[in-house]
């Protein structure tokens, strides 16, 4: 079976590397079949296949979609889309004008907490695009000033739900989300189902929905993800009539502890999603 990760992040959103460096890397971990999936945005797909291709790797186009259901965050990572679908650059491009909107408000916030000057380094990590700007280049500025110790604490501090810099964002629905996936050609993932503080019981009506709006597969096996979790994820695939996937989630050398191509097996009753793009005995 090849090497197959179908969750990475690039500076397209909130990695560290480049899309050409990214696959280079994944390349030389031994990767075969590699997804990129930036937040709510495509930028990077092309540099990302050119480089793949001058590899000899198999590049699929993808993207991981913001959404709201219950009050938090879920994302959907869109798998094989059409990058060009007129649909799916409208969506994009709302997702990334509310981006852009909350990065202000999250920065104003900040100013208001006496950590004056977020915007502009949170706008530099971001490499000069506003609508790219997450919570994430702010945890990153707000490290390297010293006001917090690591990332986690700058979300238990100052960006967390409640916290000063607290800014909800409106991200679309689930069933637009999977929406915008499927009309633009892709497959439609859940991703990291295990990370979500959720009852058993409620992450079986959040698959349960995400079925009925169109979702084709769920991620069992990530990067972070204990033993006993991927094998419960992998029975709710079965259960709910789910491809599965895998994927690092890798976001770029600074986080040793996830590598490109490195995550748990899959259970053996799982049918993997990208046998949808390879065929024959080396999808097994």
């Amino acid at each position: 079976m090849p090497v197959v990760d179908l969750h990475t992040h690039s500076i397209c959103s909130d990695g560290a590397l480049s899309p050409a460096d990214l696959v280079t890397r994944a390349h030389a971990a031994g990767v075969e079949v590699l997804a990129l999936t930036d937040h709510d945005s495509v930028v990077g797909v092309p540099e990302a296949s050119a480089t793949a291709s001058s590899l000899g790797m198999q590049l699929l186009p993808g993207l991981e979609l913001s959404t709201l259901w219950k009050g938090f965050s879920v994302h959907v990572v869109g798998l094989g889309l059409d990058i060009h679908h007129p649909g799916l650059v409208a969506g994009l491009a709302r997702q990334a004008d509310a981006r852009g909107e909350r990065a202000r408000a999250i920065a104003a916030r900040l100013d208001k907490a006496k950590r004056p000057g977020a915007y502009e380094a949170a706008l530099a990590l971001a490499g000069g695009e506003p609508n790219r700007i997450s919570r994430t280049h702010f945890a990153q500025w707000l490290v390297q000033t010293g006001a917090v110790s690591s990332m986690q604490g700058a979300f238990d501090k100052y960006l967390g739900n409640g916290k000063p810099g607290d800014v909800p964002m409106p991200w679309v629905d689930l069933t637009t989300a999977v929406g915008l996936i499927r009309n633009a050609g892709g497959t439609a993932v859940l991703a990291h189902p295990g990370r979500y503080p959720l009852t058993r019981t409620k992450l079986r009506t959040l698959i349960g929905l995400f079925k009925e709006a169109g979702g084709e597969a769920m991620e069992v096996a990530t990067a972070t993800e204990k033993p006993d979790v991927v094998r419960y994820l992998g029975q709710l695939t079965t259960q709910f009539d789910l491809e599965a996937s895998q994927g690092s989630d890798f976001h770029g050398p600074h986080i040793p502890w996830i590598q490109l191509g490195r995550f748990p097996s899959l259970p053996a009753e799982c049918r993997p999603v990208w046998r949808r793009w390879i065929s024959g005995e080396d999808a097994v």
